[in-house]
């Protein structure tokens, strides 16, 4: 017996082509922070040999926001693969059943997680996002909108455009969270884990 098998699969593959997408989009913002990282760095070593030269401005500042934002993108996937660290030396030698519960509660106890940093993001996002009316923002529990947009001190980024990116990554880290939940519910139905 098993809690809508077909409906799960089917969602799972739909989750794991977005969360692939997501963590292609991560890639490529990781890539692209290491190669400023690098002309950045070129850039410093070469100014004194001209004025000319000199690291890009605010590359740290362009580094913090692309990793914050790359690292959230790598979640949903690295949830839906069980790529987290685990420690399997005592549990590989359980019963599968054993094995598919002990899964069952990794991933209850992440999806718990995920939820209090979704949770803890949304109030530091409404804490940072200068728009809206108070109504709204009550009702959405965002609280009163910031005196001032705060931004970054030298690009003078709004800060909340990267908390936002870095947001939706949260957000889809908790939704694949659910699934595992499903997922793993229904391998411990089935007595055995199953491979991700």
């Amino acid at each position: 017996m098993t809690l809508a098998p077909d409906v799960e699969r089917r969602v799972g593959r739909a989750l794991e082509r977005l969360a692939r997408l997501l963590a292609y989009g991560g890639g490529i913002i990781l890539a692209a922070v290491s190669l400023i990282t690098v002309v950045s760095i070129i850039g410093r070593a070469l100014l004194a040999v001209d004025e000319r030269f000199g690291p890009i401005k605010g590359d740290f500042e362009i580094v913090e926001m692309g990793v914050a934002v790359a690292v959230f993108s790598f979640l949903p996937l690295a949830q839906l693969r069980r790529g987290h660290v685990t420690v399997d030396i005592f549990v590989s030698r359980l019963p599968g059943r054993a094995q598919a519960f002990l899964g069952m509660v990794g991933d209850a106890l992440i999806s718990l997680a995920a939820w209090v940093i979704v949770w803890r993001f949304w109030v530091g996002f409404g804490e940072k996002f200068p728009y809206g009316s108070d109504g709204l923002r009550s009702a959405l529990g965002m609280g009163a909108p910031p005196f001032f947009p705060e931004t970054t001190y030298e690009l003078e980024v709004p800060i909340w455009i990267p908390y936002s990116l870095a947001l939706v990554g949260a957000v889809f880290f908790l939704v694949v969270s659910l699934y595992t939940v499903w997922r793993s519910l229904n391998w411990t139905l089935q007595g055995r884990e199953q491979p991700a």
